[in-house]
Parts: structure tokens; sequence; C-alpha cells
């Protein structure tokens, strides 16, 4: 499979609830960078989305998932559609059957445990369903919240790839961790 389908069903666990993006998460993705001003460095952006760039991003997601381009997935408690965070799957290298991950919450269900379930769910979606055979994520190294979350995920931490980022100019050392099947095990 060289693509990632548009899923017929939410992803869930039973506490956290994995679904495709949609144009509608929006309003909360602009109020989630307005509570958490340095959002927008945490997933390595230059500044804060605006509106106009989300709603492109919606338009063109159908189509950059049926291209095995990239994959956008929302976080949502069972119960509710409101956006609570993202899942991103970009960049995607299907020859050797790997993808990178990242994923960002809101400030208010942050600390709640939602984060490595829902690491954990589109892991298994992506190692399962689509095919690859390795995800990929990468932490700084004093990012000490998101190490702790993407081994409760079942991540295993690989070493430090040093300045292998370019962030405002300047090299950025991270931790790759990877998910394989027999993590999943």
């Amino acid at each position: 499979m060289r693509s990632f389908p548009l899923l017929s069903e939410p992803l869930t666990d039973g506490e956290v609830v994995l679904r495709d993006y949609a144009e509608r998460d929006i309003p909360e993705i602009l109020i989630a960078h307005q509570d958490d001003p340095r959002l927008h460095l945490l997933i390595g952006e230059d500044r804060p989305p605006s509106g106009a760039e989300l709603g492109r991003a919606a338009e063109r997601e159908a189509l950059e998932r049926m291209a095995g381009e990239r994959a956008t997935l929302t976080v949502v408690e069972p119960g509710s559609d409101r956006c609570r965070g993202q899942i991103r799957v970009h960049p995607v290298d299907w020859d050797q059957s790997r993808a990178e991950i990242g994923i960002w919450l809101t400030p208010q269900v942050r600390g709640r445990g939602l984060a490595p379930r829902a690491l954990k769910l589109a892991g298994e979606w992506l190692l399962g369903a689509c095919g690859l055979a390795r995800v990929e994520l990468f932490v700084e190294p004093g990012n000490a919240p998101m190490l702790r979350t993407a081994q409760a995920a079942r991540f295993v931490p690989e070493g430090t790839l040093r300045e292998y980022l370019r962030k405002r100019g300047k090299g950025v050392d991270v931790v790759i961790m990877s998910l394989i099947p027999s993590d999943l095990r």
C-alpha cells in the first residue's frame, strides 16, 4: 500500500479517539495556538498557522493521503468531536517503508495520558493497515515529557542525532525513537 486511506471508522482504545482531520477542526487549532503561544515552536513551525493556511491544508488532506504523501489525524476524547490535538505523519519514504510521526495536544488535555494512547493507536494503524515497517519520532533531548510519552507508546530510543535538525539557523540535536511491528507484541 502506498497511501493512507481515509478511516472508515475512527481508531479508538476507549480512552482516546483518532479520526480524519477535517475543516471543522480549524477553530480549535487556532484556539490551541492562542492558549499555548509556544505550540508552533514545539511542532517545528516558524509561526502559528493562519485560518486560511489551515483551510488550504484541510482541502489538500484527502488527496495527499491518497497519494501517500502525508496523513493528519485529529485527536478527540470519547463522546466528543472537539479537536484536542493532531497526529501528523510526514515525511514518508515508501521505498524504505517508513514514516515520521509527530503529535501535539491542546494545553487543557496534556498530562492526562491521551498522547501515549494516541501515538500507540496511530503507530498500530501505520504498521498494520497502512503497511509500513517502521515509524520514527524525533524528540529534542531536553523534552523529557515527550520522551516519556513516546516510551509509554512503546517507541524505542535508538540514539541521539547531533545537530540533525535546523531551527532558526541553528543545529538541534534529536533523539531518534522508532516503533516496529515487534514492539507492539
